[in-house]
């Protein structure tokens, strides 16, 4: 009878605790199947386990708000309490409510939310790895601790912002570390191969576009972040080798526009991380290099929308690997790593539920404060409803995007502002119709950090470019006032007709004005439709058409029959362009159509350079440009095999910004210069124009450096603790300059007599002898905006821009300034498609 009972009592046990078992959740280890830190994790199987937890855990939840470019989902987890699991949307509804961004009275207390980014930059892969230990920990119910702070806490954590740079870091570091991890810096595992896997698929930076939402990924995450608008934002990186920890407080500068709340409280969340790096002796530093400047980085927009911002950073990127010899001479393993991303992901999730019930209450004040008193000097901007109607659309998307209210004047009345076209004060009228956009409202701290004509630098060292004002972006008639002004609703976009006669015209016209007149143009060369364009402006029936306007006619497109109308009026229907029809070739005024100066636009093949020796970043910019936003197809050729291809097959070659001192040698450039003679167009962009300046056969020269005036032997004089602010006295991080273009080029078709363009270096040089100047810094007075050192001031005066050298049949075009820059500076598109299109078409 006891052996029966003892029998009983040990299944019980048994039952009870393989139930137990089956009802704990398993560590990322256990479902991996491998310590994490022993390797990098795919990410397939980094999502396996966040769908795992949210399968098997009250507190977890999940949500896929897209996909990355190449196909991969894109997740957040959100967690929290069961209770508050089961009312996202009335928490998020609230929050909103509190910051006013949708109307409601929401209640006093709520959730604090944080939000934790990870991986970014693929190649910093370490903070995935953390983001499963801290979903786990959250989760399990094992840490109290943690439990804890859920009750007035919900985290959403976005595991992997860039899944398509994590996977090309991961596999490539897959297939090529050792199976014990070689330490050693030169050993291959150290040394990613061209592009790395830093950016997403089209090489973008994806931290420095939250604002400008230019890629996919950027675009469906800044939707569903604006849907929450989060009280706390910790985004996660990597930074050197040699650098040990950094988190929060950040560095100056500091934008003016950051509250004493904001600064408080990544002082609060710092000194919270040292207790617990102070305790392990984990080196670490803050207040350096990583500032809240520049408004378009995971710490900054969030920080002009109301959150605590942060920027964290472990030392190691893409060159770590698994473990790297330091120069210390110490081994920095990626389970070191992994271990300081975890303890500041929880540091700052404490800090945030300690602090919760302030921390709601200081969001709601800054937005009731910025839509009533809004920190700026100008209080209402005005955009005129005289800009080219694609302007003002692009306009309204990018207002949308950041929730940012907009309404139109009703009157005419006189006030005194910002001219941005004319860079200076002056007087200016509304008229009916024309924007209004009013600084207060609960996006009106954003709408100024992205208007402002200046943003005022309290430390010249900064981390990225100091200018980028919306309507110098936008190439927009528009100004700013220190006056209220008041509007009504701006009404919907009306429906897109095209209003063109039944029968068949003698030509189509379309002016050239936009990009969206170039995606239009692309649809046609596509669909093997031949298109002319005007050299000069002319004048038919009561139209005023201006230069580069594009002239379809029905002859040399005759054997398309029917078809030809049907093309050319749906491609206008698709991009919503606003053709016209006439029925004759002769002209009221100018040129008619047969005429020497309307040139037949021959479809060019274009080809661009990729691979070592050229700017990632800028490859990818031009790779986008042509791929997602005209929609026109590109070779794309390496620079290992430039020297085998046969040029002759190709009418245009890019070469994006990039060191090309061992592509183009002796011999190369002897190739390029004979294509070029033989009708090549050869597009040369930023420091790729380096790689010709000394070579006798490119007519363009760097501008000499100008001695300074007799030098003071005092100047020698110089304090070492300043080495750092003395360098950039010949540093040009990213300002706004106005430069004088000579709009009869067809270079410059499409713009007036200026164009403000993005200067992100310092270099420069000398006006063409022998060419076309068609783009020039007039004076060092042309500096428009941002903070420019004085040597490079005093050297960037009197030099070209944009200028064209013909050379036999072909042409080679100079761009010193980059107009496709992160694909944000919009007034700069239509140049860089008048460089592949209309130059060399005459």
């Amino acid at each position: 009878m006891i052996k029966k009972l003892l029998l009983v009592f040990m299944l019980c046990i048994i039952s009870h605790s393989m139930q137990a078992q089956e009802n704990k959740l398993q560590s990322p280890e256990e479902f991996l199947g491998y310590p994490i830190g022993d390797k990098f994790t795919y990410h397939h199987r980094v999502l396996g386990y966040f769908q795992y937890i949210a399968e098997n855990s009250e507190n977890v939840k999940l949500e896929e708000y897209g996909t990355s470019y190449e196909g991969r989902p894109l997740m957040v987890a959100y967690v929290g309490t069961e209770e508050n699991l089961k009312r996202l949307e009335e928490i998020s509804r609230n929050n909103l409510e509190r910051a006013g961004v949708v109307e409601g009275d929401a209640p006093e207390e709520g959730p604090a939310i944080g939000w934790l980014s990870y991986n970014v930059h693929g190649n910093e892969a370490v903070s995935t790895e953390a983001a499963m230990r801290v979903l786990y920990t959250l989760a399990g119910g094992e840490n109290e601790e943690a439990q804890e702070w859920l009750e007035n806490t919900l985290i959403i954590i976005d595991p992997v912002l860039n899944p398509d740079g994590r996977e090309r870091y991961v596999n490539w570091y897959n297939q090529v570390g050792n199976l014990t991890p070689n330490p050693n810096p030169d050993a291959l595992e150290h040394h990613e191969p061209w592009p790395g896997g830093r950016p997403n698929h089209y090489l973008f930076d994806l931290n420095r576009d939250w604002a400008w939402q230019t890629q996919k990924e950027s675009q469906l995450r800044m939707a569903l972040y604006n849907q929450w608008l989060p009280h706390i934002h910790a985004d996660f990186h990597e930074q050197g080798i040699e650098s040990p920890y950094y988190f929060a407080p950040a560095a100056e500068p500091f934008h003016d526009y950051v509250t004493d709340w904001q600064r408080e409280f990544q002082t609060t969340i710092g000194l919270n991380t040292t207790k617990y790096f102070d305790e392990e002796g984990w080196l670490y530093f803050t207040r350096e290099r990583f500032d809240l400047f520049y408004p378009s980085y995971g710490d900054t927009y969030p920080t002009f929308n109301g959150a605590i911002g942060m920027t964290i950073e472990q030392g190691g990127s893409g060159r770590a690997g698994l473990a790297v010899r330091t120069a210390e001479g110490d081994t920095l393993t990626l389970k070191e790593r992994i271990q300081h991303h975890y303890i500041t992901s929880l540091s700052t999730i404490e800090s945030t539920s300690e602090n919760a019930e302030e921390v709601v209450e200081k969001f709601e004040e800054f937005f009731e404060e910025t839509s009533e008193n809004p920190p700026g000097i100008y209080k209402t901007y005005l955009v005129s409803q005289q800009n080219d109607a694609d302007k003002l659309q692009a306009l309204r998307n990018f207002l949308d995007l950041h929730q940012i209210e907009y309404q139109q004047a009703t009157g005419k009345d006189t006030y005194k502002g910002w001219n941005y076209q004319e860079t200076q004060i002056s007087k200016f009228r509304t008229n009916p119709g024309d924007w209004i956009i009013p600084a207060s409202q609960a996006k009106g701290l954003l709408l100024q950090v992205l208007f402002e004509p200046e943003s005022k630098l309290s430390d010249s060292v900064t981390y990225d470019i100091t200018a980028w004002a919306v309507p110098y972006m936008m190439d927009l008639q528009a100004y700013a006032t220190t006056e209220e002004i008041e509007g009504t609703p701006v009404p919907d976009s009306p429906d897109y007709e095209l209003n063109l006669p039944t029968e068949q015209p003698y030509a189509y016209l379309l002016e050239w004005n936009s990009l969206e007149d170039v995606k239009f143009l692309s649809r046609l060369l596509k669909a093997g439709i031949k298109v002319r364009f005007a050299e000069e402006p002319f004048v038919t029936g009561n139209k005023e058409c201006g230069r580069g306007t594009l002239i379809i006619t029905r002859r040399g497109n005759e054997g398309l029959g029917e078809r030809f109308d049907y093309i050319v009026r749906e491609a206008a229907r698709e991009w919503e362009r606003p053709l016209q029809a006439t029925g004759t070739g002769f002209v009221t005024e100018g040129k008619d159509f047969g005429s020497g100066s309307v040139h037949y636009l021959e479809k060019p093949q274009v080809a661009v350079l990729a691979g070592e020796g050229v700017s990632s970043l800028a490859f990818g910019e031009v790779w986008h440009y042509f791929e997602q936003q005209i929609g026109y197809p590109l070779t794309v050729i390496e620079t290992s095999n430039a020297e085998e291809v046969d040029w002759s097959n190709y009418d245009v070659l890019i070469a994006p910004d990039g060191n090309y001192s061992e592509v183009l040698d002796k011999e190369m450039l002897e190739k390029l210069n004979s294509w070029v003679r033989e009708g090549g167009r050869l597009i040369l962009m930023q420091n790729a124009i380096a790689a010709v300046a000394e070579s006798k056969s490119f007519n363009i020269n760097e501008k000499e450096k100008q001695d300074s005036e007799e030098e003071n032997p005092e100047d020698r004089l110089r304090e070492y603790e300043n080495r750092e602010r003395e360098s950039i006295s010949s540093y040009n991080p990213g300002s706004i300059y106005r430069v004088s273009l000579d709009p009869s080029h067809p270079l410059a078709f499409g713009y007036e007599d200026d164009y403000f363009s993005l200067k992100t270096d310092a270099e420069a040089y000398q006006y063409l002898e022998e060419g076309w100047n068609v783009g020039t810094i007039r004076s060092q007075e042309d500096l428009v905006s941002g903070f420019v050192g004085y040597k490079a001031k005093e050297a960037l005066g009197e030099t070209l821009v944009f200028g064209v050298e013909e050379k036999g049949r072909g042409e080679v075009i100079y761009m010193t300034d980059n107009p496709l820059f992160r694909a944000f500076w919009q007034g700069g598109k239509l140049l860089f498609s008048n460089a592949v299109f209309l130059v060399g078409q005459e």
